[in-house]
């Protein structure tokens, strides 16, 4: 039976306004309770009075639609909102009103009818959740002990960052706040919390000169705000809320325009940076937000992964606040004097991940050719949804069955009437643009898709990227409004900071790598939304997201749990801590993923992070364990005592010895190796190197400076009409004066010292490093030189333009003259300094990274050659899985399950030794008699743990030798070891028995024969005989039964001996483990090792001792004979 899915993305509510009183509490008189639910108002209300067991009185409650023919919905805070600008009272921070109850049904009847318009405005009184609260309290707090600090909220969509920054403005009696958004396309959330929840009689001004708020009320630009303010009629708070790309448009910040200047003036008392993680990584940014004096800074984001990694905000500089914060919040949420539960419109995302190996079946089979080369085909989805120059999928055929099995195949997500009916709005995310036009094409002449309206958010390249955002965010509302059912094909537009409520699932078809991008692009379905279908109203309920690259998915899933966690962001936190972050983040944000039948089960945490290790253990079980994937830590050595070094010496190397044995417990300090394993050169050491070697060579006669100042003394001299090109021609004549004039001499210099020891690859690496930090320098400081010019340019011009008089223009410019010629001296000697510590770093960073690639070149080898007589040891790890493994065993429990002799004379250490290099432990140093500690931890728990599984997962898997299906058997993964260990390849053995069987004809058809292997290896001969005499036709006649059959082949045919103890558990383990429904009764497989007895002769006596039947079948056989 094929596998289902079931989604269910809706529930079914009653949206309503009621309203009650409260008979019994006297201080409630005349004062009525008005609030809105989803669920019938004796229900809701029952809850809000249950715990304080007080009585109440429904006195009515009505749809909370408005009654114009519309049928669209409000909020109790709309009607409360009209409610106040009706002057009636409200209680302050809560639901009740001084009114009765027949006035307010008279007022709502009012309300429904003229939609609530009044031409007085009234802001609504709020109250800051828990998350919320504690965010500001920490923010202020931060601020008031960091001058000039900088604070971020990483929080999720939807925590209500705009009116968190609103109450921080307000607590800290901020006066100038200056909002500034990557994504214009916000301004309207922006603009409708101000008016919400501050409005003008907060005392401060909303100012903007954004297109989309021109036109609303209350919105002031500059100039107006300023005569207001002069006339008396504001305030001096003020917010101001400016676009990213007009701050970099304004003469001020970078741009061409004479705007903002009052932006660039004024000091702000705090910086308010939305979605800070786009759109903030290039120079040009970076001098925009550095020209912008401020007291503080606040960074929004739900998503900056990069920030957090890099250690961009100390801990106590970042509130955080997750989706599982969230949906915990949501879960755990206990109402307080009836309050609604916020959280509750806050739909669960559920993610459904799928393999593509069906679906990409010929493309699998086929492989992929590379140079010539036939290659293993690796899925991607950007090839995947590859087109060729004509517009075409390259992979044509696939994509129409990828469409099929979308709508066909149950397990998918519009495989039924059902399923497609929950999932009506959908955001399809692909790579490029040809790849979503191409979709779009197939999609509409698909027999189920073309019932779907498709819409393409994908640019054309003629309109700006807020341009196209905006006509795409308008395409996709018209077609929502008028198609009931549309599928959007974006390729990145409307992933972030847009809210289209209907969607109810994303499609990842992109390989998105970032998280980020990922999350942002997740979270567009996450929105809450209420709909009608014209005789019911549903809440969204859950949103799904569906992928169909699980090793992908689950990566970004495990990131998403951890990364943006301070303690566990950039890889920290031990195993146990990340997979809690993960199994939390899984109750609130499923997934739900094939298993190895095609089933779609829900994965737990251990699934979650295994599924894409399961890549790696793959690789080492190919590769017979002799895989760098199963070593860690293993710079620690650098810091081992000498003990340490001798037991890795003792492992017998998997290729070559290399050069470990010249390595001493003192090696680590001579390669300069710190705490981390890596290589850090003392600071005195480059100096005085660096000094030594380039000297006044370089340092004194440096011609740059010059060159500089022939720029600025020149620069005044330029037509003003190609400011830009000669600005550019002048960054390039710095840049290219300073890899003439710093970078060639010191290369030249280095290259006539180290010789050899720089190769060609070193130097251009080194010489590109210097290179590429002077360029972004000159970049930056050249850009904000060329900015301040601009800017007192555009004041000058200002000035003139209010100028009264001829004379005032003289003394105006006379004014500006002198203040160019300072910013040209402040530019030169600070960019003076700069190049001297640029030419000064330059020639350390030569010193720095040659001599530290030296010792690295020295580390590696070391390295390398401590992971090949690890690996020489790890080789021996499949022969003890198979003698010894089951389904416990683990690198913890890997020492309990083997003989500590045996263990020994495969791996040529103890298993004291072994626990050592596992665990760690403490040792006496030999030179100060201290005691120190060895951190160990060489191997990687969850590599070899995951490597065992999938070791002994196989093992089971092809234990069936008489399977023909089974093309490989488990020896294939087990490597020859340096004992006599060497395992015969199995074509080698069929050929052997081929012969066998060619020179005695018929043997295999013989009950009585007996065949010995008296020094097995692995069993494979044994195995082989065991097939030829199962399968003879004449054995089958004799012995029907199969269990029988073998039974008797077992007792009475085949024998053989193994020479050690670990060979004779091999050959046990596979050739009797072909069946768990067989049981052998008696078998003859012993631990013999029967070279010694063959040298001294008396191997026949040893047989006749290890096998008495077989002399009674011998002296039996013979009597026949002497009768006959």
């Amino acid at each position: 039976m094929a596998p289902k899915i079931t989604i269910q993305t809706t529930k079914r509510v009653v949206p309503i306004i009621y309203c009650y009183t409260t008979p019994e509490i006297a201080r409630h008189n005349g004062w009525v309770k008005i609030g809105y639910s989803e669920q019938d108002a004796e229900t809701r209300v029952g809850q809000q009075t249950h715990t304080a067991d007080v009585e109440y009185h429904i006195e009515w409650s009505k749809n909370a639609t408005f009654d114009d023919g519309s049928g669209e919905l409000f909020r109790d805070s709309d009607f409360h909102s009209y409610l106040v600008k009706c002057g009636v009272k409200r209680q302050k921070g809560t639901e009740w009103f001084q009114i009765s109850a027949s006035e307010a049904k008279s007022k709502l009847d009012e309300f429904r009818e003229n939609r609530g318009i009044k031409k007085a405005d009234s802001v609504i009184p709020y109250k800051l959740r828990n998350e919320q609260n504690e965010a500001v309290k920490r923010a202020k707090d931060y601020f008031e002990i960091h001058e000039c600090g900088e604070f971020l909220y990483n929080a999720k969509p939807r925590f209500g960052k705009t009116l968190t920054v609103y109450d921080l403005a307000k607590r800290m009696d901020l006066s100038k706040v200056l909002i500034v958004t990557n994504r214009p396309a916000i301004a309207n959330s922006w603009y409708e919390d101000y008016c919400k929840f501050l409005g003008t009689e907060s005392g401060f001004s909303f100012v903007s000169e954004v297109d989309a708020l021109k036109t609303q009320p209350h919105v002031l630009s500059r100039r107006q705000y300023t005569d207001e303010l002069i006339k008396g009629n504001v305030g001096e708070r003020c917010i101001e809320f400016v676009s990213l790309q007009d701050l970099k448009g304004s003469v001020y910040f970078g741009g061409h325009f004479n705007k903002l200047e009052e932006v660039a003036h004024m000091e702000w008392d705090m910086l308010v940076i939305d979605e800070a993680h786009e759109g903030v990584d290039t120079y040009k940014t970076d001098i925009a937000f550095d020209r912008i004096k401020r007291k503080h800074t606040l960074h929004l984001s739900g998503t900056p992964f990069k920030a957090l990694a890099n250690e961009k905000f100390p801990e106590n500089a970042i509130y955080n606040w997750t989706y599982a914060d969230e949906q915990k919040a949501k879960a755990n949420w206990k109402s307080v004097d009836g309050e609604p539960n916020p959280y509750e419109n806050l739909p669960q995302l559920n993610m459904y991940t799928y393999q593509m190996s069906e679906i990409i079946r010929d493309e699998l089979s086929q492989g992929v050719e590379v140079n010539g080369e036939t290659e293993e085909y690796a899925f991607d989805l950007n090839e995947f949804f590859a087109t060729n120059e004509r517009g075409f999928f390259v992979h044509n055929s696939s994509v129409d069955r990828f469409l099929d099995a979308m709508t066909m195949q149950t397990k998918f997500p519009f495989s039924t009437p059902e399923l497609r009916d929950e999932l009506k709005h959908t955001l399809w995310l692909l790579n490029r643009v040809d790849s979503a036009k191409a979709l779009a094409k197939k999609l509409e002449k698909h027999p189920v898709f073309k019932d779907y309206k498709v819409v393409l958010a994908a640019g054309d390249g003629r309109l700006d990227e807020s341009e196209e955002a905006q006509k795409s965010f308008d395409k996709v509302k018209d077609a929502i409004e008028t198609y009931d059912k549309t599928i959007t094909l974006s390729v990145g537009q409307l992933t972030t900071g847009v809210t289209i409520p209907e969607w109810t699932a994303v499609m990842m078809l992109s390989s998105i790598k970032s998280p980020g991008l990922y999350m942002q692009a997740a979270f567009r379905a996450q929105n809450p939304c209420l709909f009608s279908n014209g005789s019911e109203f549903f809440s969204k309920k859950d949103a799904y997201v569906f992928d169909f690259d699980p090793a992908r998915t689950l990566i970004i899933f495990e990131a998403f749990a951890n990364d943006l966690s301070s303690s566990t962001s950039g890889g920290k936190g031990d195993t146990g801590t990340r997979e809690d972050h993960v199994r939390e983040l899984l109750n609130f944000f499923p997934v739900i993923g094939e298993d190895e039948d095609g089933e779609m089960i829900a994965l737990d945490a251990a699934k979650v992070l295994s599924i894409p290790r399961k890549i790696k253990s793959k690789e080492v079980v190919r590769r017979g364990f002799m895989s760098d994937f199963l070593f860690q830590n293993v710079s620690n050595v650098f810091r081992a005592p000498q003990a340490v070094i001798d037991m890795i010496q003792q492992m017998e190397p998997a290729k070559d010895p290399g050069p470990l044995a010249g390595v001493t417990s003192s090696t680590g300090k001579e390669l300069d190796i710190n705490e981390d394993g890596e290589v850090e050169l003392p600071d005195e050491m480059v100096i005085g190197e660096a000094a030594e070697l380039f000297g006044e060579k370089i340092f004194d006669n440096v011609d740059v400076h010059d060159t500089l100042a022939d720029i600025i003394d020149t620069a005044s001299e330029k037509s003003k009409t190609d400011a830009d090109i000669e600005a550019q021609k002048q960054l390039e004549q710095l840049k290219k004066a300073f890899k003439e004039q710093v970078t060639k001499p010191i290369m030249d210099t280095a290259t006539q010292k180290y010789g050899d020891d720089m190769s060609s690859h070193a130097a251009k690496k080194i010489e590109n490093k210097i290179n590429t930090v002077a360029e972004s320098t000159f970049e930056y400081e050249f850009g904000s030189y060329k900015v301040e010019q601009n800017s007192i340019e555009a004041d000058r011009q200002n000035e003139i333009a209010a100028a009264t008089s001829e004379e005032e223009v003289v003394e105006i410019n006379h004014i500006f003259d002198k203040r160019q010629k300072e910013a040209s001296e402040a530019f030169k000697e600070r960019m003076g300094k700069t190049i001297d510590a640029m030419v000064k770093d330059a020639g350390e960073t030569v010193v720095r990274d040659i001599e530290t690639e030296k010792k690295e070149k020295t580390k590696r080898t070391i390295e390398d050659s401590i992971k090949d007589h690890l690996r020489g040891f790890s080789r021996t790890i499949p022969s003890f899985l198979m003698a010894y493994g089951d389904d416990n065993t683990t690198l913890e429990t890997f020492d309990l399950i083997i003989p500590d002799q045996v263990f020994i004379d495969v791996t040529s250490i103890t298993l004291d030794q072994f626990r050592f290099l596992r665990d760690g432990g403490d040792y006496p140093n030999e030179e100060t008699g201290a005691t120190e500690h060895f951190d160990g931890h060489l191997f990687d728990p969850i590599v070899f743990n995951d490597s065992v599984k999938e070791f002994l997962g196989l093992k089971v898997k092809l234990a069936d030798y008489f399977d023909v299906a089974n093309e490989e058997d488990i020896f294939d993964y087990i490597p020859p070891q340096k004992t006599n260990q060497i395992f015969t390849p199995k074509p080698t053995v069929k050929d052997m028995v081929d012969r066998l069987e060619g020179e005695n004809p018929g043997c295999f058809d013989d009950p009585d024969k007996t065949f010995v292997d008296l020094y097995m290896k692995s069993g494979m001969y044994i195995t082989e005989i065991v097939k030829r005499l199962y399968q003879s036709e004449r054995m089958k006649a004799l012995y029907p039964d199969r269990k029988e059959r073998l039974n008797h082949i077992f007792a009475e045919q085949v024998y053989g001996l193994a020479p050690t103890e670990i060979i004779y558990r091999i050959c046990l383990a596979y050739i009797m483990g072909f069946s768990d429904e067989i049981t052998i009764e008696k078998h003859n497989i012993k631990l013999c090792d029967a070279l010694e007895y063959a040298k001294n002769g008396t191997l026949e006596d040893k047989l006749e001792e290890l096998f008495p039947e077989l002399q009674t079948r011998r002296d039996a056989n013979a009597k026949t004979e002497k009768r006959c």
